[in-house]
């Protein structure tokens, strides 16, 4: 038998069900320590998309007045969003593979809710709400 290749997506640590806000969230499946994997996966870029509309695409570039948006892989759309102080994850992006990897920020229970800070929360039209 061989050895299957490495795959780009790995979120065999998350589900994802209904939330507390009314829509769905990505949960652990397991415990998982500070500073190990959560969440692997990737992008795909986006045109004629205008992510300060759409809350479900990705900030994928530090430009922030010619913003590019993707698209995740996984689970990972279904991360809701938090104040620093009560993230349990983060997400590192790398543009040039078009991929991203998310951490633990801190020890994670089984059927705890997965919750990081969203990069452009602060600027987003559609997450004006948030910031209220």
């Amino acid at each position: 038998m061989s050895t299957p290749p490495e795959s780009l997506v790995d979120c065999s640590r998350v589900f994802v069900k209904n939330d507390a806000y009314g829509g769905a969230g990505a949960f652990a499946s397991v415990p998982i320590k500070s500073g190990d994997l959560v969440e692997k996966g990737i992008v795909r870029v986006l045109t004629n998309c205008d992510g300060n509309e759409n809350p479900y695409t990705f900030t994928w570039s530090d430009d922030i007045p010619n913003t590019t948006w993707a698209c995740g892989s996984g689970c990972s759309t279904f991360y809701n969003t938090t104040e620093e102080a009560s993230a349990n994850t983060h997400m590192e992006r790398d543009f040039a593979t078009n991929s991203f990897v998310i951490t633990a920020t801190k020890d994670i229970a089984a059927g705890d809710e997965l919750m990081h800070v969203y990069k452009s929360k602060a600027w987003r039209t559609c997450f004006q709400e948030l910031n209220k």
